[in-house]
């Protein structure tokens, strides 16, 4: 900004390893949203390197990191992002309308991860006729469709209630256990005990 040169971060340096659950937690402007962008190959970082899955994408053009990031990460938002106009199976299965899945085996893969997260009976049912805890792990199961290699969650319990909080904590205890690699991102301490690892930033590095 003008002469002054920020950097939202500065040397971070961490390995996660495949199956591990981490959480990633800090104040304000820390830093977290930017690592979550690298993560999540939103954001292409300006030095260093990021592999993910064995694979080097620091210096992917836009098109690789949309190829790595419908293959590889199964995201998970604070606002859940569903269609309203669409069923919760409808959903479930958009990632893998991106990645040219044929019909019926997009049906049977979306109606397996919402059996997952304990809602297939609910598979016709539209965001609106859902509850925020159900939404959510619908948004799970958004995530889990493509068995992408990291889910990344971002603020995932944070407009929920406490029952539904633990509820989506119970879910990602589960897939833990399963062996899915977990990267949460919060601000609540509570929440990041959940893991088995919390990385704490401040001013852009980790401390």
């Amino acid at each position: 900004m003008g002469t002054q040169e920020v950097h939202a971060l500065a040397g971070v340096d961490a390995r996660i390893d495949e199956g591990e659950y981490v959480a990633v937690i800090g104040p304000s402007g820390s830093g977290k949203s930017t690592l979550m962008n690298v993560l999540g190959c939103l954001d292409i970082p300006t030095g260093g390197q990021y592999l993910l899955d064995g694979e080097d994408v620091s210096h992917m053009n836009e098109a690789q990191l949309a190829d790595v990031r419908n293959r590889k990460i199964g995201f998970v938002f604070q606002q859940f992002h569903l269609l309203a106009t669409m069923s919760a199976q409808r959903n479930v299965e958009l990632p893998l309308v991106y990645a040219g899945v044929p019909a019926h085996e997009r049906h049977e893969r979306s109606l397996r991860a919402l059996e997952r997260v304990g809602l297939v009976e609910r598979a016709d049912h539209r965001p609106n006729e859902l509850s925020g805890g159900q939404q959510q792990r619908v948004a799970v199961a958004r995530a889990l469709v493509t068995e992408p290699a990291m889910i990344l969650a971002d603020e995932p319990t944070g407009n929920l209630d406490s029952s539904s909080t633990e509820d989506v904590l119970g879910l990602f205890r589960e897939l833990h256990a399963a062996g899915r690699t977990i990267v949460l991102i919060t601000h609540e301490h509570e929440v990041a005990e959940e893991a088995d690892r919390i990385l704490v930033m401040k001013d852009g590095e980790l401390t």
